[in-house]
């Protein structure tokens, strides 16, 4: 969105400079991409002080003077205005300059004295008519200055980064609204200048039909448009626009066509509302119908393309054929020319997905349909109908003909969202009180009921929520407002993810490696033992990768290909595996690769080949990162790098016994001078819906298939709790979930709670055994246990261990 600061300006008195009003819109607003001076052309201008004046020796209207333009030495410079004098400061333009009207100044003799450059009048910068001298200046600047920065002059172009959700920010009315908000200052609609005086009589309200003058105007069927308002204009001369407006045109992009087009385009920028004026006289009927396009019908638009129409689209026609694609753009046969003497200006709203299903099926853009794709306000048609109409009589003369019509309209109801002090301050950290939330939200047009019950206004359908709400308070009131330290909150009870904290981990560990992560697409060439993705957005990568080390693969050739061989490169992310289930089997795993140096090349290395050999990453290094990955993916579970027989494999990892992952080297398509790559590549757990982790002594975690968790409440037990711990000797073999299910079993219902506590292996402890000690708690819901019962619970567990699992009481 190309938004003018002097426009900006005419709505809102504020004081900032661009450069400033920039900061403010990117704080509470959008970002603004770039700032446009739109008179680059006077870039080389300086500000110069006469130091010296004379008349020139052989002219009766010249002088001869000498100039300070901050390069160190005076320039002789004759000057032929009247008004030219020692110790006044005027725009000066150094030798080599090249002039707005295309003159280049040059270094020259006039009638035998050297003039070194030029005074310039407002003329000849294109600020002004004014001819009789030169601009003398009221600046306290030091020679030299830039002329652009000691004055104002001319206007700057704001480029506004708007988001689809915020339409209502691609007009300068939507802009200045937010900037009267954040500067404090008051918003209203600049006066036309030329405007017409003209009052429009009440409209003519209808569903479906109405006569605007002699013209019949309608609607074929529900749906095709929101609100369609028109009037006719009689007696308009077409002709050059004004000054002024060509200007407010050029800067925001727009070029001058005629007065009548120019004072569509300027509602379309000032308002956001498009408007389109048809050539009352080339229109059969004369009628407007609002209706469906039908088969075969063509249209050539104003760009002079020939377009198909379909069914789907939307077309402002006459009474023989269309003169427009609604929401998008008018038609040739239609539009105004200098032969125009009588206009019908329509002003609509259409529903964004129909212009946007049409645009895209014509493969064509317009300022009006990019406003209607996102939303343009329904309450902002008759005021843009009766400022273009204003216009369109002021500039090209005429008369308004009769009552305006406006079809379909129908008032919205309004929409009230309840907004709660409370929540505000949970979600933003810092307590805001009711009243500064009234006055924020009320700034940019939300009415604020006395119980924070917010009026949504009809400009801002992407506030749906009470979060919405929030949200515009936290912009308006400043983010930079809220405090910034982390604080112990979370938006919901549910912990995180298992998965989740594992990959965290591992990710912080690994970064704290050096290594870089990659997030590229899952996609492979793959094969016919792949599977293949019924949409895939390239057919050179149409298949789910079984291995993340693929990913990893291609990108080292990326980077090969551009010179690019010391790498250490990692990725969290799925590999797929084919499936008899409708969905392939996915799993989450960690793949790095390393190759070439270890550190950076530098001066004081060593020219031997023994530093040469070692310098480079190589296969014991993989498996050291291997077996790091591991351990910290599964903390405390026993971690084994073994040898394999697989050529490819050159050791497997395993995390308690089971095969987890694999340290390998990594076949690339590499250019000669490339160092060997190893690749580690570990499983962190089969994804699925709902999947838990077994209990057991091994922080390991394998998830599996199971049904979605069902949360149970009870009510809090009011007996107490009777616990004794058992420290036993449980040989290396027997797993410490298979001991914990037996004493499930066999204690019964009673058993509320087991905790495994301590680990220890060493000096009292015999070989083959680690010793586990685990805590039990026992409660029953509706009296206190006896110690009889808890004694005879511990002989049953006791018994069962030895007798099932060789599990013994520690003693000693």
């Amino acid at each position: 969105m190309n938004v003018s600061y002097q426009w900006l300006k005419a709505f809102v008195p504020f004081d900032e400079t661009p450069v400033q009003l920039r900061e403010l819109l990117t704080a509470h607003v959008a970002t603004v991409d770039e700032l446009v001076a739109l008179r680059q052309d006077l870039a080389p201008i300086v500000i110069a002080r006469v130091v010296e004046e004379a008349p020139h020796p052989d002219s009766d209207h010249l002088h001869v003077t000498k100039v300070d333009a901050g390069t160190g030495t005076l320039l002789d410079v004759v000057c032929g205005a009247p008004n030219v004098t020692a110790g006044k400061v005027y725009p000066f333009a150094p030798t080599g300059t090249l002039m707005p009207n295309g003159l280049k100044i040059q270094k020259r003799k006039i009638r035998g004295a050297i003039s070194d450059g030029m005074l310039c009048s407002a003329r000849e910068l294109g600020l002004g008519d004014e001819q009789d001298g030169i601009l003398e200046l009221d600046v306290d600047v030091p020679p030299g200055t830039p002329f652009l920065r000691a004055l104002p002059v001319g206007d700057t172009q704001i480029v506004l980064d708007v988001g689809a959700n915020r339409p209502d920010l691609l007009s300068h009315l939507g802009v200045a609204r937010e900037v009267a908000a954040i500067a404090r200052k008051s918003l209203s609609l600049p006066e036309l200048a030329g405007a017409g005086e003209i009052a429009l009589p009440g409209a003519t309200r209808d569903p479906r039909a109405a006569r605007a003058s002699d013209v019949n105007v309608s609607v074929a069927e529900e749906g095709l448009v929101r609100r369609f308002m028109g009037v006719v204009i009689r007696g308009v001369r077409v002709g050059p626009s004004p000054d002024w407006l060509v200007k407010r045109l050029e800067a925001v992009g727009s070029r001058s066509i005629n007065n009548i087009v120019d004072a569509s385009n300027y509602v379309l920028h000032e308002l956001g509302q498009p408007t389109h004026a048809f050539d009352l006289g080339k229109l059969a009927g004369p009628s407007i119908v609002v209706r469906r396009a039908q088969p075969g019908e063509k249209l050539v638009t104003l760009d002079g393309s020939e377009r198909a129409l379909n069914e789907e689209m939307i077309v402002i026609a006459d009474a023989e054929k269309p003169q427009a694609v609604a929401g998008v753009m008018g038609g040739r046969d239609s539009e105004v020319t200098d032969a125009t003497a009588d206009i019908f200006l329509e002003v609509a709203n259409f529903d964004p997905r129909r212009i946007r299903n049409a645009r895209r099926a014509l493969g064509m853009s317009s300022d009006a349909s990019y406003r209607f794709e996102r939303g343009v306000d329904v309450e902002i048609a008759p005021v843009a109908l009766e400022r273009v109409a204003r216009l369109v009589v002021g500039l090209a003369g005429g008369h308004v003909d009769g009552a305006p019509v406006d079809l379909v309209y129908e008032p919205l109801a309004p929409r009230r969202i309840p907004l709660r002090e409370k929540r505000v301050a949970t979600l933003l950290g810092a307590s805001v009180p009711a009243d500064e939330i009234a006055t924020l939200l009320g700034s940019v047009g939300f009415k604020v009921g006395h119980d924070l019950s917010v009026e949504i206004p009809s400009w801002r359908s992407d506030v749906a929520g009470e979060v919405d709400l929030i949200e515009e308070v936290a912009r308006l009131r400043g983010y930079d407002s809220f405090p910034v330290e982390l604080r112990p909150f979370r938006p919901t009870a549910v912990g995180d993810d298992p998965q989740w904290l594992t990959g965290r981990r591992v990710r912080d560990m690994l970064v704290g490696q050096g290594m870089i992560e990659l997030r590229p697409m899952p996609f492979v060439a793959g094969g016919s033992d792949y599977v293949r993705v019924l949409n895939p957005l390239a057919e050179n990568e149409a298949y789910l990768r079984r291995s993340v080390l693929e990913s990893l693969a291609r990108r080292a050739e990326h980077n090969l290909s551009r010179m690019e061989g010391n790498l250490r490169l990692f990725e969290i992310g799925s590999a797929f595996e084919p499936s008899k289930a409708e969905l392939p089997a996915e799993e989450l795993r960690v793949a790095a690769l390393i190759m070439g140096r270890r550190a950076p090349a530098h001066f004081s290395d060593p020219k031997t080949p023994e530093f040469a050999a070692w310098i480079n990453y190589g296969e014991w290094d993989a498996k050291a990162l291997g077996r790091l990955i591991a351990a910290t993916a599964y903390p405390g579970a026993a971690i084994d790098v073994t040898v394999t027989d697989t050529p490819e494999v050159l050791w497997d990892i395993r995390v308690d016994g089971k095969p987890t992952g694999t340290v390998r080297r990594v076949a690339l398509d590499a250019p000669v001078w490339a160092a060997s790559a190893f690749g580690v590549e570990l499983s962190l757990g089969v994804l699925a819906s709902g999947a838990v982790a077994p209990r057991g002594e091994s922080a390991h975690r394998k998830f599996e298939s199971a049904r979605p968790v069902v949360t149970r409440y009870r009510e809090l037990p009011t007996t107490p709790a009777s616990e004794f711990d058992l420290a036993l000797l449980v040989p290396e073999a027997v797993r410490a979930e298979t001991v914990e299910a037996v004493m499930r079993r066999v204690s019964g219902r009673l058993l509320e709670r087991v905790e495994l506590f301590d680990r220890y292996v060493g000096s009292g402890v015999e070989a083959g055994h680690r010793s586990l000690a685990w805590r039990l708690t026992f409660r029953h819901a509706e009296r206190t246990l006896r110690d009889r019962e808890i004694e005879t619970r511990r002989s049953d567990i006791l018994r069962a261990l030895a007798d099932e699992l060789n599990v013994r009481q520690r003693t000693g």
